[in-house]
């Protein structure tokens, strides 16, 4: 009898082995069909009930091919250069479909659908209610190029935004003002070795102004190791060209975990960046233990902010930041910070090289607020002119193009309920280059509607937000506006400049805005 019996348990173990796998392999076939079909095709149905109209789901990669093609086509054609019509160039699809469909349209990032937002009540409701529509989720290989507050939602990003904070109150931008000045003339000495002896010299201020945004956010960052941190933002560029083949195609589940020579790539990258940063952040702490000053850089002030918090409230997971979080926060501040300026400046140089008009009426307002002094934090804020150009180079060439959010539940968008599970994009530019919005002019070069300030330019509308808007405005607004006018004030004050006949204008997009072939501009010394 025991031996039949054991003959019966082995009998039956394979058979439960079989039955385990075989409801294995249905659930995991159920979770793929559910992915690839059905939730998209209900998604679609809902949302074309709700008004939205744009092209049929199509299995697995969507929009994503024609996507890409009209990408490499409109990268092949330069602009004519007096215009700065970029949108159909800068965001093709986007463009094309708002246009074939209407302003309640949607597109789809593989089996993810995308609903095009243009409307700036709309806007105004997805940006003040961050808790309703929080950021979407980023792919795991994304998150190796940059996380932190700006990829955060809810009580995280409640923790960490009241941590930086003070490192970007205006007391402490005053003390980044040095810098700022430093990194300026460091790039001017160099332009101005480059002067023939009639006083002139042609170049492509792109690299130059990349190199000193970089230079700005390395010595404001981290003080005396800004060389290290230099160092940091060159893995971090390579990073991005990586980042963006993974944005090209659809990501599957799982697909992180294969050793394919790009997984690989970043994540060594990701180590490197972390092994510097981890050691100028144990340098830092240890020598705030030992009793030194806390220095006045972003990273020195962000440490005292963090222990204060930590001091007061507990040392908890809920409270202050871990390593591995500072080394994130410090990440997106170099490429936040070093993009955006890099980008606003790039494209009012050659704004203002088109128009020498308005580039005469800055170097007026310069000279009369600063003479030939260094320029000072006071004098800033006199600078109307050179404000109203920042504002309009903001508005025409915004550094992030679109901006997106997420729905993580059913959610009511003014007369719209959007379902769980749909991304929302809010196209920068289109709403930047609305005629009914902005007037007959809007596709011009006119800085002058800015004159009474932007509240009055919008007319109280959300219809300008290079820098986000609601709560989460970006957090270094501030400093990349002080920084663009120290550092255009400094040029004005030494240089009238022209565009090169080599300029190509090709604005488009790598991660943010930028010019695809460079900035060839004439310089002239004054």
């Amino acid at each position: 009898m025991q031996r039949y019996g054991e003959m019966g348990l082995s009998l039956a173990t394979p058979t439960i082995g079989l039955w385990v796998l075989s409801v294995t392999v249905l659930i995991w076939a159920w979770k793929v069909l559910n992915w690839l079909l059905l939730k998209p095709k209900y998604l679609e149905k809902r949302l074309r009930k709700e008004g939205f109209q744009g092209n049929s789901y199509r299995l697995l990669n969507g929009d994503i091919k024609q996507m890409t093609q009209m990408r490499m086509e409109a990268a092949s054609k330069p602009m004519n250069v007096s215009s700065d019509d970029i949108a159909p160039r800068v965001i093709p699809f986007v463009f094309q479909t708002v246009k074939n469909y209407g302003k309640n349209s949607f597109i789809w990032m593989g089996p993810n659908p995308r609903v095009i937002i243009v409307d700036p009540e709309k806007i105004k409701d997805i940006l003040t209610k961050n808790n309703e529509f929080p950021k979407p989720r980023a792919s795991p290989l994304a998150k190796l190029f940059a996380t932190g507050v700006a990829m955060y939602d809810g009580e995280k990003w409640n923790k960490h935004r009241k941590i930086i904070n003070p490192a970007f109150n205006v007391e402490k931008l005053k003390l980044m003002l040095s810098a700022f000045y430093q990194s300026s003339n460091d790039m001017i000495r160099k332009w101005e070795a480059l002067m023939t002896p009639d006083g002139s010299c042609e170049l492509d201020v792109w690299p130059s102004l990349q190199n000193l945004t970089c230079d700005v956010i390395s010595r404001t960052a981290f003080g005396s190791s800004y060389e290290e941190g230099a160092r940091i933002f060159e893995l971090l560029r390579v990073q991005a060209q990586l980042l963006l083949k993974v944005a090209r195609s659809v990501y599957i589940p799982g697909w992180r975990f294969l050793p394919t020579a790009l997984n690989k790539k970043m994540k060594e990258i990701d180590k490197d960046i972390r092994t510097s940063l981890k050691g100028i952040i144990n340098r830092r702490e240890m020598a705030m233990k030992s009793g030194e000053a806390t220095k006045d850089d972003l990273l020195g002030i962000l440490l005292e902010s963090n222990h204060k918090e930590i001091r007061e409230h507990g040392n908890n997971k809920k409270v202050g930041m871990s390593i591995d979080e500072v080394m994130d926060e410090c990440k997106l501040f170099y490429f936040a910070g070093q993009e955006t300026t890099s980008v606003l400046l790039v494209f009012t140089m050659v704004l203002l090289a088109r128009h020498p008009e308005w580039q005469a009426r800055a170097r007026d307002e310069v000279l009369k607020v600063f003479s030939s002094q260094k320029p000072d934090f006071d004098g800033l804020s006199h600078l109307k002119v050179v404000t109203m150009i920042l504002y309009e180079a903001l508005r025409l060439y915004p550094a992030g193009p679109v901006l997106v959010r997420s729905t993580q539940k059913e959610t009511k968008l003014g007369n719209m309920s959007l379902p769980a599970g749909v991304d929302i994009a809010m196209p920068v530019i289109l709403v930047h280059h609305n005629t009914e919005l902005w007037g007959n002019d809007a596709l011009e070069f006119n800085p002058e509607r800015f004159s009474e300030g932007v509240s009055k330019a919008t007319k109280g509308q959300v219809s300008f937000f290079p820098f986000g808007w609601g709560p989460r405005i970006c957090i270094g607004q501030n400093f990349a506006m002080s920084e663009a006018k120290i550092v255009l004030s400094m040029i004005l004050q030494r240089f009238s400049f022209e565009l090169s006949p080599a300029y190509t204008h090709a604005p488009y997009t790598l991660l943010v805005l930028q010019p695809q072939h460079g900035a060839h501009i004439i310089l002239h010394k004054l």
